[in-house]
């Protein structure tokens, strides 16, 4: 069973989906990316839940996790503090192992910075090593779109969803994933600036840590940026799955999962 539960954190509430029991094995922490929630996770749960206790967390201001007070707090920084204290409110052993997709990536190489002590095993999905150049153009790319009584926004986000829509991605999950879009009202963009505006320190942060990471790299459109990473890896295995996409822990969730736990054994 999969519960779904509030803690205390430094922004007011934290919302999480919890597998609850587990094994001896370390538990797993879910980080997702912008601008969905834990959501996201909520198919390949029960799969990696065999295993081990997994916890995905709703980043603040995304889901049902309560926004920061302003776009200013809305940094990779306060969301990797943010879910530590959910970790410690949840009384999790430690080490953890950590699972991170796209802006998710950030958030848990970011912990793993604050606290390597108490991370065992990474796994990132897409990691972005980008130029000054690209991430302007990625950023211009993730503008918000201002309200209008013709739906713009919404038009242009789902058209832009059925675009980079993965293989074997129903019209149901596709729907369910649009939907997280909208949950952050007019604050829907702010975990993509934090992400663009830490991509730096990413280089930085990543190529200091020495716990062993795996990046899987699916075919979506981050996909001929991901592997720069390995260059900056002490300790790093990349997997490389060009037939998957956006959606591919719904399309494929199996595979999915066997690829993270074989990752973190």
């Amino acid at each position: 069973m999969i519960r779904r539960r509030f803690v205390d954190g430094p922004f007011g509430q934290v919302h999480l989906r919890d597998t609850v029991s587990g094994t001896d094995a370390p538990a797993l922490v879910c980080l997702h990316q912008s601008p969905k929630s834990s959501r996201e996770f909520s198919k390949v749960l029960p799969a990696l839940g065999r295993s081990r206790r997994v916890v995905a967390i709703d980043n603040p201001g995304h889901g049902e996790s309560d926004l920061p007070p302003s776009e200013q707090d809305s940094t990779i920084e306060n969301y990797a503090a943010s879910a530590w204290a959910a970790i410690d409110a949840l009384g999790l052993d430690k080490p953890i192992d950590l699972l991170g997709h796209h802006t998710g990536a950030k958030v848990a190489v970011e912990m793993a910075w604050q606290r390597p002590g108490d991370v065992r095993r990474i796994v990132l999905v897409s990691a972005l090593i980008l130029t000054d150049e690209e991430t302007k153009a990625f950023a211009d790319q993730f503008q918000p779109v201002p309200l209008d009584e013709a739906g713009t926004r919404f038009s242009k986000m789902w058209a832009a969803s059925v675009h980079h829509r993965g293989p074997g991605v129903s019209l149901e999950d596709l729907a369910a994933s649009f939907a997280e879009n909208m949950r952050a009202g007019e604050a829907y963009e702010w975990g993509h600036r934090a992400a663009f505006d830490y991509t730096p320190r990413f280089a930085e942060r990543i190529k200091t840590l020495d716990h062993p990471i795996t990046v899987i790299n699916p075919g979506d459109m981050l996909y001929d940026y991901t592997p720069r990473v390995m260059e900056h890896l002490r300790n790093g295995t990349l997997v490389d799955r060009p037939d998957w996409g956006f959606g591919f822990m719904d399309a494929y969730t199996e595979d999915a999962a066997a690829d993270v736990v074989k990752a973190l054994s």
